[in-house]
């Protein structure tokens, strides 16, 4: 008798064992579910949230007032930059401050560079620029000559943004440098200050994916005369990828600088990323990666630019 009801004993907690189990893993499936459903809640509400802010963000960017044009908001690289914002608004105005290290295999080269940019019109850009060039040879090598300290140029330029698509999220536009090249340092106040000058026509266009994917190409001629020599003619390719951050002017992307010298394709990789430290001032930072050219190593460039008067979410 004790054995009969031992055995039913063991069924019905063998059964009961089981029963337990299943209850634990329906729980366990209904736990794992909730979570996953709140996960995505999460998720699916941080999405909303930056396509909201994106949202507000280009919009106060983009649309105009009553007697402002529009514009469509895109990334512009940090090295080879532009000539004020595509479709630039009348009144816009900007100055940059530049600084690079340069490795040439055995001289440090040192650049500097102060810009200012303003929109005197609705869709035009100029810029007054003057680039200073200092080298630094390393130890006291008999094969390597020291180049010259100078200041580049008097640097000209403009732009016009001819077309702004808002539909498809483009901007097309024309510009021209000339730059007006002076002597070496220690030369100056010896002859002439200058000594022959830059031609650079270029275009752009410029088109953003989405809310936060950005892509550019420039490019153009660079005609090079120094007086009573022969001009030198290179051709510009710059292509750009830029993700900025939503909300924001901030981006990270990489800008990938190429030009046809004599028949030979040089290119240099340049990672980078800009930082906005208030409404109106920013600072881009860059790393120079050279493909191919042979007496070139790493370089670093920071651009410090600040907008005076600029101002969104207002």
């Amino acid at each position: 008798m004790v054995f009969l009801v031992t055995k039913k004993y063991a069924k019905f907690a063998t059964k009961l064992e089981e029963a337990m189990k299943k209850l634990w893993g329906i729980l366990t499936f209904m736990v794992i579910s909730i979570g996953m459903i709140k996960a995505q809640d999460e998720i699916d509400s941080l999405k909303l949230e930056r396509v909201i802010l994106d949202s507000i963000f280009l919009a106060e960017f983009e649309e105009p007032e009553k007697y402002k044009k529009p514009k469509v908001l895109h990334a512009e690289p940090l090295y080879i930059d532009l000539i004020r914002d595509l479709g630039a608004r009348k009144g816009e105005k900007e100055w940059n401050v530049g600084f690079g290290m340069f490795d040439k295999r055995g001289v440090d080269k040192y650049e500097a560079l102060v810009e200012y940019e303003w929109a005197p019109i609705d869709r035009l850009g100029l810029e007054i620029e003057v680039p200073v060039t200092l080298f630094n040879v390393r130890g006291n090598p008999t094969d390597i000559d020291r180049p010259s300290n100078r200041i580049e140029s008097l640097k000209l330029a403009s732009q016009w943004s001819f077309l702004v698509s808002e539909k498809a999220k483009t901007t097309l536009a024309l510009g021209y440098i000339h730059e007006f090249e002076f002597v070496d340092l220690n030369k100056i106040g010896r002859g002439d200050i200058f000594k022959g000058n830059i031609y650079n026509p270029f275009f752009i266009a410029a088109k953003r994916w989405g809310m936060n994917y950005h892509t550019l190409v420039y490019t153009g001629p660079r005609i090079e005369k120094e007086f009573n020599s022969r001009r030198e003619i290179s051709y510009e390719i710059h292509s750009n990828f830029h993700y900025m951050i939503a909300g924001t002017r901030n981006f990270i992307g990489i800008e990938v600088n190429k030009e046809i010298i004599n028949g030979k394709l040089e290119t240099v990789l340049r990672p980078q990323m800009r930082v906005g430290l208030a409404e109106n001032l920013m600072v881009g930072i860059v790393t120079g990666i050279p493909i191919n050219r042979e007496r070139e190593s790493l370089s670093s460039f920071v651009r410090i630019i600040y907008e005076p008067g600029f101002k969104t979410f207002h």
